[in-house]
């Protein structure tokens, strides 16, 4: 009988260790600042609540909030959002294992690329309807309004679906129809009204004007009712992405159509 019950709480050791240990590989972000209604599911979220990975995080009229990432990405979600973190793994000491696959299903965000996307380009995955969006040392934000616009501030991002993948440099907006079609180089003129005014709002919030990337000015302020210290963490990770891309940042744009 002790044999037995050393056993069993053995196997209960282990299964704790297992837990804990999946739960630190599954860890995703804070909520550095909010605004406004904003839920993880259907429960309200506040100020520095942990957010886990398969969590959905809604904003409402709005509202806005910016989740800081345990590898230091900062994900910015305007109003009228909805965003998945499908899959987030971060180990400082693993970086084998790294993973971090989200959806944007409505509205529109801003992501700044922290370590996952600078040890592993491939680890990196932002799901849009119409397309998937990979990243490399970058700062962009995606408006879904039917087309999807993308801006890109710093880095590059390509854009995959079933018409082919499109690269877009820094300074560089982007267009994706649909699923189907290839996403396609636009103008600042071109960019419709609702991206235009979620692009503001997103860069607002972290002191850099509409259009274009000001490093530095991020650490300004009180902006759209978040706090110094948000503007300042969102700074930081703006050097880092710009640091990450090196070379990378141009208005250039290239189109590499897939193979039937």
């Amino acid at each position: 009988m002790q044999q037995q019950e050393i056993l069993r709480t053995l196997g209960w050791t282990l299964l704790a260790f297992a837990a804990a240990f999946a739960g630190a590989a599954q860890a995703a972000a804070n909520v550095q600042s909010m605004r406004g209604d904003v839920q993880a599911g259907t429960a309200q979220v506040n100020p520095n609540d942990r957010i886990t990975a398969g969590a959905s995080i809604t904003t409402g009229p709005g509202a806005q909030a910016v989740l800081r990432f345990d590898d230091g990405q900062v994900v910015v979600l305007n109003e009228n959002t909805t965003f998945r973190i499908t899959d987030f793994r971060f180990q400082k000491d693993e970086p084998r294992n790294d993973r971090a696959i989200f959806d944007l299903l409505r509205g529109a965000l801003r992501i700044v690329s922290g370590a996952v996307a600078s040890r592993s380009q491939n680890s990196f995955q932002l799901r849009v309807p119409q397309a998937t969006i990979g990243i490399r040392g970058t700062d962009f934000m995606v408006a879904i309004v039917n087309p999807a616009i993308i801006s890109v501030g710093t880095g590059a991002v390509g854009a995959t679906n079933a018409g082919g993948t499109a690269v877009f440099g820094a300074g560089s907006f982007g267009s994706i129809g649909s699923s189907g079609s290839l996403a396609v180089a636009i103008p600042a003129s071109a960019v419709p009204a609702g991206a235009s005014a979620a692009f503001s709002s997103m860069n607002a919030v972290a002191g850099v004007v509409a259009g274009g990337m000001a490093p530095g000015a991020a650490t300004s302020g009180t902006v759209a009712g978040l706090t110094p210290t948000t503007a300042a963490v969102i700074g930081a990770a703006v050097a880092v992405g710009a640091a990450a891309a090196g070379n990378d940042d141009n208005a250039t744009t290239t189109h590499h159509p897939t193979t039937p």
